[in-house]
């Protein structure tokens, strides 16, 4: 989402003001604590002073002097109350055994209060807030020490409602001030937003090679100054472009013929090694069933059968790349001619059979046959390879199942090649067919695949006017790896169905 920057610098001033306005109310906040902490204090001790006076007075008075203790026993009650006359607030005296000997108010008793009490017994003054009232608790002196306590009750009503009227008036106007500088500072930055969308439209403007002939803005600050220099950009940009567009257009074709030659190098190096490798792939199957199997005169028959297929490629093969050396061309030709594609495709996995074997794989065919107008060698290629992968990524014990049927409607050849193996990745599934990709570093170096394979593949596919796709698996299993292959079907194929209808 967008966020305008005159908004931005308007919430910025906002929250700055209201770090600003929180940090100072609470600062006044806390000094107006501190004082009247500091007044009730004051007046409470000025108080205490005044009773501990009375009652040092009555004791001196008394005819017969007696012990302190006793002395309180006797006079507490009154002596309680004409405190609370002469200091206008309620007061209790206790002795030094924590008894209350008088008060001018009925008093309860807590875990609180007693606490306070047994820090005034120990010489000591305590006080705490309870509601709107403080309870207050010092030390009551006699002539020979400390006599007991003085508890005085001093209500602190007035006070909270003071610091609640400064707390609501330093909201209000924090709210107030806030809101009212988030307003001006929006219109303040407006100016500069404006200015800045100038400048921006100016960029934009170049960028699309539409050069601008006076600076965007007319001020006498940074903001002009970067406007002049915008122009002067564009200017300098233009004549630039100008003279260096017709060097570009004499790089321009070398460049591409560079390109293409790489490029075509690229895949003739691809193309010729992955050619070799898919009938020598075939062979060494053979070479080692029969190392495993020397009396085995059926499987004898096969590897000689497909190892000399093997051998005629690999020999056309060398043949066609010499030819195209000699030609200086970088690419195989195309050949196109109609063909049976269940046939073919029993060929490709009579050829892999020995390889499926070897790891303990079954084979299931499930053919329609079908003619597509394609070169033979190349559908061999795509074919092998396919075979060939689903052999090396599959599972021991594991199935490979290929199945061929027609789509009239769509006139189309479809070609599903499954193995039982572990499912690709989603985030690799869009990658697979990208040169030189693999899925599992570790398993292609066990298993000798290049990542080109797949590429190779989906080329020769494309250029055989089909697609190659990978579905999420085979439906009968729930799991593994199914690629789809498509073909449009020979014109022949369609002349024969159309008599059978």
């Amino acid at each position: 989402m967008r966020v305008s920057i005159k908004l931005k610098f308007s919430v910025f001033l906002a929250a700055l003001l209201i770090l600003t306005v929180v940090v100072l109310s609470s600062l006044v906040l806390r000094g107006i604590e501190r004082n009247q902490q500091s007044q009730i204090e004051g007046i409470l001790s000025q108080q205490t002073r005044l009773v501990n006076l009375n009652v040092r007075q009555s004791y001196y008075t008394e005819s017969v002097h007696l012990d302190q203790d006793v002395f309180l026993q006797r006079n507490g009650r009154r002596l309680a109350q004409e405190l609370a006359n002469s200091t206008g607030l309620p007061i209790a005296l206790y002795n030094m055994k924590g008894q209350q000997v008088g008060a001018s108010f009925a008093s309860g008793e807590s875990e609180l209060v007693q606490e306070t009490l047994d820090y005034a017994l120990q010489n000591k003054i305590a006080y705490h807030e309870q509601g709107d009232t403080l309870l207050y608790a010092a030390p009551l002196d006699g002539p020979d020490g400390q006599m007991g306590a003085v508890w005085i009750q001093y209500p602190v009503q007035s006070y909270q409602d003071f610091y609640a009227r400064i707390l609501q008036l330093f909201m209000w106007a924090g709210i107030a001030v806030v809101a009212l500088s988030f307003i001006l500072g929006y219109l303040f930055y407006n100016r500069f937003a404006v200015a800045i969308t100038r400048l921006k439209k100016s960029a934009d403007s170049i960028r699309e090679g539409n050069y601008i002939t006076e600076s965007p803005l007319k001020r006498k600050d940074e903001l002009g100054e970067l406007g002049q220099g915008i122009y002067y950009m564009s200017t300098s940009i233009q004549q630039n472009i100008t003279a260096m567009h017709a060097e570009q257009q004499k790089l321009q074709l070398a460049i591409e013929k560079l390109q293409a030659l790489e490029q075509q190098q690229k895949q003739y190096i691809g193309n010729i090694s992955h050619e070799f490798k898919t009938p020598l792939t075939s062979i060494k199957a053979y070479v080692e069933l029969l190392d495993m199997y020397k009396d085995d005169p059926q499987l004898l028959d096969d590897a000689t059968s497909n190892i000399g297929k093997e051998t005629e490629r690999l020999y056309e093969m060398v043949e066609k790349v010499l030819h195209l050396s000699a030609l200086e061309k970088y690419d195989f030709e195309n050949q196109a001619e109609d063909v049976e594609v269940s046939a073919l495709l029993e060929d490709a996995c009579g050829r892999m059979r020995g390889k499926a074997e070897k790891f303990a794989l079954n084979m299931e065919l499930d053919l329609e046959p079908a003619v597509i107008r394609s070169d033979r060698e190349s559908l061999m290629h795509i074919f092998i390879n396919m075979l060939d992968n689903a052999i090396k990524y599959n599972v021991p014990d594991g199935v490979i199942r290929v199945k061929s049927e027609l789509r009239m409607q769509e006139r189309q050849a479809i070609i599903r090649i499954y193995n039982s193996g572990t499912p690709i990745p989603a985030e690799a599934q869009e990658k697979i067919f990208e040169p030189f990709y693999t899925v599992n570093k570790d398993r292609a170096r066990k298993t000798g695949g290049t990542g080109l394979g797949l590429s190779l593949v989906k080329q020769f596919v494309e250029k055989q006017g089909g697609t190659i796709t990978l579905l999420p698996g085979d439906p009968e299993d729930g799991e593994g790896v199914t690629f789809q292959l498509m073909f449009p079907l020979a014109d022949s194929s369609l002349q024969v169905r159309n008599k059978s209808e």
